[in-house]
């Protein structure tokens, strides 16, 4: 922190490299007020009810009247967590210093100095989410999270229960590779045209193949937003890409279902 004393001369977020957190907190925290000399944390009242914070781990605070008096690990009285998630003001710099010539080089001792001042405010995150990713356990507990914030209100029954599920699961692969989300759209396109020709082929395991290939495609045709959310990578051409390719995948399906001579998928069969 002291390193960029020199740098920051007005407000600014401080935030731990190793904690995910709900966008919303940041939004919504830059709206606060902040006076001279001030620090604001974001804080989770939600003790109890939150499972993502480990209390053995956490950084824990005593609120009082929206004002932190006391901050550490180690502290028998508490009331919050600490989320990581600060909004500064460059005070913070000298009250880390004071902090190190009592002995504790620590950011909170930095955030103590501060409360005693009455400088050191608590913003309440409510229900948003956050993690602090140490180990293994909680990497995948931070993982599952985030696939979990993919899901849609738009979700169908099907797609809820069923594709949205297997999709994530795919998805949690993907985001390790350098596969972008135009990759897949073109690809769940090819996959596509591939249903509709073994629909038009007729036949009973054509129809199968057919089948499943549609419903793969459904599968797939999912991944490309989920990694386009989750790495950042939503773009304007990536949406109108991925709408087009839909609107020609939508189109191939009944054509594949019609035979020559206007007869229909099946007739064979029932021949």
């Amino acid at each position: 922190m002291l390193k960029a004393k020199g740098l920051l001369h007005e407000n600014f977020f401080l935030l731990m490299t190793d904690h995910i957190f709900d966008q919303s907190i940041l939004v919504n925290l830059k709206h606060e007020r902040l006076t001279d000399g001030e620090v604001i944390l974001a804080v989770d009242y939600n003790l109890k009810t939150k499972r993502l914070a480990d209390g053995n781990d956490v950084t824990k605070a005593l609120v009082k009247d929206n004002r932190i008096s006391d901050i550490g690990k180690n502290i028998m009285r508490y009331n919050a967590h600490d989320t990581g998630i600060f909004l500064c003001s460059p005070a913070l710099f000298s009250a880390i210093e004071e902090s190190f010539h009592n002995g504790d080089s620590s950011l909170s001792g930095g955030i103590r100095v501060l409360a005693r001042k009455g400088k050191a405010k608590a913003f309440d995150i409510k229900d948003h989410y956050w993690i602090d990713v140490d180990d293994e356990k909680t990497f995948k507990r931070a993982e599952n999270r985030l696939l979990a914030t993919l899901k849609k209100t738009t979700d169908g029954p099907i797609s809820r229960y069923l594709n949205r599920p297997l999709s994530t699961r795919i998805t949690r692969h993907l985001i390790r590779t350098s596969i972008t989300p135009s990759y897949v759209s073109f690809f769940s396109f090819i996959l596509a045209t591939l249903g509709a020709f073994f629909f038009l082929l007729g036949g009973y395991s054509s129809l199968v193949i057919g089948a499943l290939l549609a419903h793969v495609l459904s599968v797939i045709d999912g991944c490309d937003g989920e990694i386009a959310r989750l790495k950042f990578q939503v773009t304007e051409f990536g949406g109108w890409f991925d709408a087009v390719l839909d609107r020609y995948a939508d189109a191939c399906a009944p054509r594949g279902c019609t035979r020559d001579e206007g007869r229909p998928l099946g007739a064979d069969l029932q021949e």
